[in-house]
């Protein structure tokens, strides 16, 4: 899957996190990670992240992510969100773990 636009998904209250995807040139997947939980918990947090991103095939993104206490299913779901919303897909296959089904989902 391809990003094509800049999108974002969850909020800013406790027990959840918002994430901005954003189109990069290149194959890059830079993170940027905003957490008051960082020290206890930023690795775990970038390694859902990262994974959830080259899980869905994409690459050449930025994702910001604030971090208010986020489950890691949590962070999943709100990265596949983003990049959806962002993407290039409406092939939905909601009940498909990933790598099961085009475009992430």
């Amino acid at each position: 899957m391809k990003l094509l636009n800049a999108a974002t998904a969850g909020t800013v209250e406790s027990g959840d996190i918002q994430i901005v995807a954003e189109p990069l040139a290149g194959s890059v997947v830079e993170i940027e990670l905003r957490s008051s939980v960082i020290g206890l918990y930023g690795t775990q947090i970038r390694k859902v992240i990262e994974e959830t991103v080259n899980e869905c095939g994409v690459t050449g993104v930025r994702i910001a992510a604030i971090d208010k206490g986020a489950l890691d299913c949590t962070i999943r779901a709100r990265v596949k969100t983003a990049l959806l919303r962002g993407g290039d897909t409406r092939d939905y296959a909601w009940s498909a773990k990933c790598g099961e089904a085009k475009g992430c989902m």
